[in-house]
């Protein structure tokens, strides 16, 4: 099977690593619009075959769509990040017109994809991508819960001192420091409940760390994280190619779901070979489904700023 990366930065770079140690395709391509920037990342890739030992094969290319052709999953991870004297809009016009050309390049060659969207803010790009394209809602899926849901974790065992395999915990909601919500009233460590583990304070202190997660790596690394994000997406990747039917936390377009429609949020969904196969909607507590509400509200309100591009 095929994966095609585009966007071979840090995240993208790092998602072909982990995909190659884990074998989960024969091929990947890294597409990047820097000149030799991706096959730079790809021989740099391909050099450490026999020292870690993987069959699988990578290969990079600048702004060579066609190479990327019959690929059974797509990972977006284009986009500019935020600069000075930038406004919020327009960010997202800029990463709107990227992600909208990206995603129509690859349709062109692999009309029959999975497609995973990474860039930022990633409902919004998410919701972009099913607005813009006549393929089935099911093929378009955003990956941030993922990502936040380990970070969840992370805090869960350091507070617990239990494994994080020991540990069943999920987010939802958008994927941002103030959309995001852990569910912390359904999180467990070897089956007990985390509320029956650890107070209400440190409960709260576990769910506000992992809300500013990601901007705690910025503030340590000068830079966004990657490890996490790029094992976060190889991640959904072994679920549509090994058709795992796990249930992931992934922005999906929501039709009813939790009263919920004409959007794309992070959502507990079975991940399976043709994308997302289901929503699972979990019985949330009053103040997780205010939450839910209120980030529902916010993304909303950001996808306001794709008027006149979808």
């Amino acid at each position: 099977m095929k994966v095609t990366i585009v966007g071979a930065g840090n995240v993208g770079a790092s998602c072909a690593e982990y995909i190659l140690l884990k074998e989960i395709v024969e091929e990947i391509v890294l597409l990047d619009i820097k000149e030799g920037f991706a096959e730079g990342k790809a021989l740099d890739l391909t050099q450490t075959t026999s020292t870690l030992g993987f069959k699988s094969k990578v290969s990079g290319v600048t702004n060579d769509y066609s190479s990327t052709s019959n690929s059974d999953v797509v990972v977006i991870t284009s986009g500019i990040p935020r600069k000075p004297g930038m406004t919020r809009e327009e960010l997202i016009g800029i990463n709107a017109g990227i992600v909208k050309s990206v995603s129509e390049n690859l349709l062109k060659y692999s009309p029959n994809a999975v497609i995973i969207v990474v860039s930022n803010p990633m409902d919004t790009m998410t919701y972009l991508v099913n607005k813009s394209f006549d393929i089935p809602k099911n093929r378009i899926i955003g990956m941030g819960g993922i990502l936040d849901s380990s970070r969840f974790k992370t805090y869960i065992s350091k507070s617990t001192k239990h494994s994080q395999h020991d540990i069943d915990a999920m987010v939802i909601g958008g994927h941002g420091d103030t959309t995001m919500i852990p569910l912390t009233s359904l999180a467990k460590c070897k089956d007990e409940l985390l509320s029956n583990i650890v107070s209400k304070e440190e409960l709260s202190k576990i769910a506000s760390e992992t809300m500013v997660g990601g901007a705690t790596l910025t503030k340590l690394l000068g830079t966004s994280a990657w490890y996490a994000p790029g094992a976060s997406v190889s991640y959904l990747v072994n679920a549509i190619v090994n058709d795992t039917k796990e249930v992931l936390p992934c922005s999906v377009y929501l039709t009813g779901e939790y009263n919920i429609e004409d959007i794309c949020i992070g959502v507990p969904s079975i991940i399976g070979r043709n994308g997302f196969e289901d929503v699972i909607e979990f019985d949330l507590d009053s103040k997780e489904l205010e939450m839910f509400n209120n980030s529902v509200k916010a993304v909303k309100q950001t996808n306001l700023a794709l008027d006149g591009l979808i």
